[in-house]
């Protein structure tokens, strides 16, 4: 019988068996307690993760939500408020500074040429060129002289193109660049006034091709068809001659709410200012702009 079993038995694992077949290796199927731990340590690192993921995706979605609520409504062209109403007094004195002063346009008007029988008049117009993204922000300064502000950065301009009732596109930049407002008061509570200059820069950059190709810096200096002309024309003349024209402002700031425990104010502005010439190519024309303001000292 022991005969019988050893001539019966398995062939040993790893060998050739009886159709040519390798026999596996047992020892590769079986599981050590060192693989064993491994694998655990895998499993609950994979858990933790997965365990910790809702919180990190609420977060984002809390966040995306608060972007939902403004992208696309032009609540981010909005400036800051504060209550209405509110009365206080923000002292100023030599070395203040003024930041995130802020002013959206609410209102442009564009003056018209009259005719025989109506004056020449601001009529209102309608923004077409950018929608939601016309407001001075963030701009900052210093006070000096005890009620003089100068203005020294922030996203002070803004390019900004209307329509007017006759169905022409007035081209401007809307500009708070080397502000300096003065009031007469020592300090910001509500009825205060600033009032001062602005300046306007060039729509256009030196580089900037017009249609028939030509610039400042760069480009042709006249259309190719006016070469006999010899620039005896002055309206053609100044459309082939580019030149950078600044422009210049005056503007008034006037305070309507105080809040003095945040040092906020906020109110209204009104400025007057030429639009575009298209680097001298065309007249300008006297604009109007109305809208709200809001600041903070320090």
């Amino acid at each position: 019988m022991q005969k019988a079993n050893r001539n019966n038995r398995l062939p040993p694992v790893g060998s050739v068996g009886p159709i040519g077949r390798l026999i596996p290796h047992s020892s590769g199927l079986r599981l050590t307690p060192m693989r064993f731990r491994s694998l655990l340590a895998l499993v609950l690192a994979f858990c933790l993760t997965f365990a910790t993921a809702p919180n990190s995706a609420f977060a984002a979605g809390e966040r995306n939500a608060r972007f939902n609520e403004i992208v696309n409504t032009g609540k981010a062209n909005d400036c800051p408020t504060i209550a209405d109403g509110t009365n206080g007094s923000i002292s100023l004195s030599n070395g203040d500074t003024l930041n995130d002063i802020c002013m959206h346009p609410t209102e442009v008007l564009v003056k018209v040429e009259g005719s025989r029988r109506q004056k020449a008049a601001f009529v209102p117009s309608k923004v077409i060129s950018p929608r939601n993204n016309t407001t001075v922000e963030q701009v900052f300064g210093d006070i000096s002289g005890g009620g003089t502000f100068t203005e020294k950065g922030g996203i002070d301009f803004q390019l900004i193109t209307v329509l007017t009732p006759g169905g022409e596109e007035v081209p401007f930049v809307f500009s708070a660049k080397d502000m300096v407002v003065d009031t007469k008061d020592s300090s910001i509570s509500v009825g205060t006034e600033f009032s001062g200059q602005t300046r306007t820069p060039s729509y256009r950059t030196s580089a900037f091709l017009d249609p028939k190709s030509r610039a400042l810096t760069t480009g042709v200096d006249y259309a190719q068809g006016l070469v006999a002309l010899g620039g005896d024309d002055d309206e053609l003349q100044a459309e082939n001659v580019k030149r950078y024209i600044d422009g210049q402002g005056k503007i008034t700031l006037s305070v309507d709410s105080v809040d003095s425990e945040t040092d906020e104010f906020t109110g209204t502005f009104v400025a007057f200012q030429p639009s575009d010439t298209d680097m001298g190519g065309k007249q300008s024309k006297d604009l109007q702009i109305k809208g709200v303001l809001y600041g903070r000292k320090g």
